[in-house]
């Protein structure tokens, strides 16, 4: 041969070849795999389809042998020479789930009736107060409190537009933006929802809202241990829990299985501490006297025994449940009147800052939480 051969003569070539799919030629459209080889007059590479069902496949590469034979020289040995390959697909990225919140509270409890969501109501009020971005998710399938406490039970969701996607908009009230599983159910009728339904429905809450950007984003979970937890931390690396109870022994004992849960080593979820609600009763005409009415003290002694933090002590105040009938929690007269703020609203704001310092000493000593892995 008079022509000598070498890679760069072999892409001129090709790029008098245009790929039908977008017009550009073989080269520009990065279907020329690195591996030219020369051996005399015998020329072999590869081109890269995107799949094997292009339709151009066979053209292209007829195409591509005449190139070589026309613009270098027909003694150039390329028929049947060219193999084909196929890019690997890239796998599909799902969106990150909360990207914008830093910290995930669950509030939980291990029986209903000790009050787990007015903690988690005022809670988020008290962070709220403090200057913290706060997001609330009502994840009680069975009994969603939220919109009566914070007075939205007649409220509409309404859908934005964010990143291409239409997603739901969090109601926003005394600084908190919440959504409720109530929003999606009859208020009057009982929730007759399998598991499956129940966490498919939480899942939508938790990641086709806009939560936007948030300091903590709280969850008020169903009391006892189900599916809906199974659900919350395969979906989320939760932070930290806080596990609410009254001084009741029956109490305590079912608050002991729900720390065990978050524990578990498949499950691993850091115990921020316990908060004991109800802890006593204070007579409005005697603001000096305590009355245990469901013993003294069992939430500190639990929390003691199980190596976590008391976060605070509750009293049963009258003020707390006509509060949350009214549809605005206790907490918020820490926003209105700091300092003429009752005993109850201050209890709530020594939570929050207890649960502040909890979770920045978790996350200086301690890596990220991860989600649980389904099966695992």
């Amino acid at each position: 041969m008079a022509v000598t051969l070498y890679p760069n003569l072999i892409l001129d070539a090709l790029r008098n070849v245009r790929y039908p799919g977008n017009g550009k030629n073989l080269v520009e459209n990065d279907m020329v795999e690195d591996d030219i080889r020369i051996d005399g007059s015998k020329v072999s590479f590869s081109l890269i389809f995107d799949r094997p069902t292009d339709p151009f496949i066979r053209s292209v590469v007829r195409a591509a042998e005449t190139a070589v034979n026309t613009f270098i020289s027909p003694e150039v040995e390329i028929k049947g020479n060219i193999a084909v390959k196929y890019r690997k697909p890239e796998p599909e990225k799902k969106p990150e789930v909360l990207p914008g919140v830093k910290n995930i509270i669950g509030v939980t409890s291990g029986k209903g009736g000790v009050g787990k969501s007015t903690v988690a109501a005022n809670l988020a009020v008290a962070l709220a107060a403090r200057g913290y971005k706060v997001g609330l998710l009502d994840a009680d399938i069975f009994g969603p409190s939220m919109p009566k406490m914070f007075g939205v039970e007649d409220e509409t969701l309404y859908m934005v537009s964010r990143d291409g996607r239409d997603l739901i908009e969090p109601l926003e009230r005394y600084g908190v933006r919440m959504l409720s599983i109530g929003f999606l159910v009859d208020k009057e009728k009982p929730v007759l929802w399998r598991g499956g339904m129940a966490s498919n429905a939480l899942r939508q809450l938790i990641a086709d809202a806009w939560w936007g950007d948030l300091d903590y984003f709280l969850i008020d979970m169903p009391p006892g241990t189900s599916d809906i937890h199974l659900t919350l931390v395969q979906t989320l690396p939760i932070t930290g829990v806080v596990v609410v109870s009254t001084p009741q022994e029956v109490a305590l004992a079912d608050a002991r299985k729900g720390i065990a849960m978050f524990t578990d080593p498949k499950v691993n979820v850091p115990v921020l501490g316990v908060v004991e609600n109800m802890a006593w009763f204070t007579p409005a005409r005697h603001p000096d006297e305590k009355y245990y009415i469901f013993g003294e003290g069992g939430a500190a002694r639990m929390a003691e025994k199980e190596g976590v933090r008391l976060l605070a002590r509750i009293p049963l105040v009258m003020d707390i449940m006509s509060h949350a009938d009214g549809g605005e929690p206790v907490a918020v007269e820490l926003e209105k009147d700091p300092a003429g703020a009752g005993v109850e609203a201050r209890a709530f704001a020594a939570l929050a800052d207890n649960v502040v310092e909890a979770v920045t000493e978790r996350n200086l000593n301690a890596a990220p939480t991860r989600k649980v892995e389904v099966g695992k």
